[in-house]
Order: C-alpha cells, then sequence, then structure tokens
C-alpha cells in the first residue's frame, strides 16, 4: 500500500489567480479563506485577484501561499486521499505543521502573517538577493562562498541545485567565480535573503511571538527543513531557527523515502517541489495539485 506525504509549495509558486478554484468548488476551503479575510481582510481578494507586484512582496506572498497550500491540502483529504506524512519547503513548513494537527488553521495564518511581516521588514535594511547554482557539486559551492564575508549556502534543493544568499555585491561577485568554473547562476525574485544571518533578528523575533501560540502535537510526522528529520516535539525552536538556517530540502526528501514515503503531492502553486523531488527520488510517484480538476486526477490514480 502506498505511503503518501503532502508537501507544501514555498515562497516563489505565488501566482495572481491561486485558490479561486478550489473556493469555489470546497466549503472546507471556503470556509477557511473567509475566516482568514475575518483576521487580515483583503487576503482572499489578493490571492485571486491581485497582481504580481502585490503577491511578489513578502509581507503578502506568505499568508497567501499559507492559504492555498492548505486549501489543496484539504480538498484532498475531503477527496479520501490520505497523508502518512508532511513536510513543506521553507514557507510550506507552516501550512505542513497546521495540516498535521500542531496549530488551529486561523493560529496558523496568523503565524504565517508574523513571519512574513518579520521577514519583510528585514529586507529593506540591506541590499540583499539570493540565487541558484545549477550544476556544481556542493562542496565547491560551499568552498566559493566561504571566499566572502556575506554570501552562504542556504538551500539544499537536490543534486546540483544549491541556493545561494546574501550581500548583492557579493553574491555578483561570487556569481562570477561560479561561472569561471562551470557553474551557472539564476537570480531568484525574492526580496532579500533568507535562510542567512540577514534574517537573526527577525528569527529571534518570530521565536518569542511562537511563545504566545498553543502548539499541540502533530497526528503525523512533519519532516523540518531544520533536521531534515521529523519534528521531536521542539517547534518552537526549530521553526525559528529555520529562517536564519539552511532548509535541508534534499536531505529531507531521500529521509522520507528511507522511512517509506513512495508517493509525493505537491499541494499548492506550482510544480517546484516535484521538480526537485524527481531529481531526488526518481523511484517516487509524484503529484501537483492546485485545482479541483488535480484532485480528480490524483484520486483517479490512487483511490
Amino acid at each position: 500500500m502506498a505511503r503518501i506525504a503532502f508537501v507544501f509549495a514555498g515562497q516563489g509558486a505565488q501566482h495572481p489567480g491561486m485558490g479561486e478554484g478550489l473556493y469555489n468548488q470546497n466549503s472546507r476551503v471556503r470556509a477557511l479563506f473567509d475566516a482568514s479575510d475575518a483576521i487580515r481582510p483583503g487576503t482572499r481578494a489578493m490571492c485571486f485577484s491581485g497582481s504580481d507586484a502585490e503577491l511578489r512582496q513578502t509581507e503578502n506572498t506568505q499568508p497567501c501561499l499559507f492559504l492555498c497550500d492548505l486549501a489543496a491540502a484539504f480538498a484532498l483529504e475531503d477527496a479520501g486521499i490520505h497523508a502518512s506524512a508532511a513536510a513543506g519547503f521553507s514557507l510550506g513548513e507552516l501550512p505542513a505543521l497546521t495540516f498535521a494537527g500542531a496549530m488551529e488553521p486561523m493560529t496558523g495564518f496568523s503565524v504565517t502573517a508574523k513571519r512574513g511581516e518579520l521577514m519583510g521588514a528585514a529586507c529593506g535594511n540591506a541590499d540583499t538577493a539570493m540565487c541558484a547554482v545549477l550544476k556544481l557539486e556542493n562542496g565547491t559551492v560551499e568552498e566559493i562562498c566561504a571566499r566572502y564575508a556575506h554570501v552562504t549556502p542556504v538551500n539544499y534543493n537536490a543534486p546540483g541545485q544549491l541556493v545561494i544568499s546574501g550581500d548583492r555585491t557579493e553574491l555578483d561577485a561570487a556569481a562570477a567565480d561560479i561561472k569561471a568554473v562551470g557553474g551557472r547562476c539564476i537570480p531568484l525574485a525574492v526580496a532579500g535573503a533568507f535562510h542567512s544571518p540577514y534574517m537573526d533578528v527577525p528569527a529571534e523575533a518570530f521565536g518569542a511571538y511562537l511563545h504566545t501560540v498553543t502548539l499541540t502535537p502533530s497526528r503525523i510526522p512533519v519532516y523540518a527543513n531544520r533536521t531534515a528529520a521529523p519534528y521531536d516535539g521542539e517547534i518552537i525552536g526549530t521553526l525559528a531557527d529555520q529562517m536564519n538556517h539552511p532548509v535541508l530540502w534534499e536531505q529531507t526528501v531521500r529521509r522520507m523515502t528511507d522511512d517509506g514515503i513512495d508517493v509525493f503531492i505537491e499541494c499548492g502553486p506550482g510544480n517546484t517541489l516535484s521538480k526537485l523531488i524527481t531529481k531526488i527520488a526518481p523511484a517516487a510517484k509524484v503529484f501537483c495539485c492546485e485545482t479541483p480538476e488535480d484532485v480528480e486526477k490524483i484520486r483517479g490514480e490512487l483511490l
């Protein structure tokens, strides 16, 4: 019998119109979006009709994606597709924990909105950026980053793909070094140097905020970006540290397959995680779920 994991999309997957199809067809999803508007007015409209520029602002991206990620998981569950485990990429770890029962949905939404607010504010304090490095071994990229005081390897995405983050001027110099040894750099459309020491201040503030939140044990294992292992009960420190430490996505997927997961369903907009998982675990079945049509297709394949 297949062991299914729901994996939740992170920042960069957003697009105008996301979530509207599920909202129109699923009462549980409608209740989720409607409740969010009571806490953060206008979030639903931003998902459905906001501009690309609005959705790229970190303080908007994160709560909007939270809703759309969680909506897909709710729709899958309502269709009879049940997860044995969950994980999320960066921001996606919050809908993963919420789906697994560590937080009530509107608690998770409020936590995500706070995270986006703190990270968005930090982005204005320095001229920073991120880029994905392709075609090089991790060790080579790490050695190049070590030449610079303010460039850090941050997202271990898949074999041959490692994201680096830091000061924009130093990042440009590191990119030239990477190109010189046969690598390729792709700038990412994000507002700042996430998962690096530039996020130390918001990580500390986020940790303090989490102490005011009611958290409960998850009903299914949730694998943490920070450790590539299931949460062991220490949610606050692990989730806060995730903001200024690397995302160990490749290691996380390998651990999940070692633990018996053989089907991954990406919940939320886009297919970024699906592409990465296919590279990391080519024997696994991988699906994307964003629309009612996706839910029906997956249901037909798995049930």
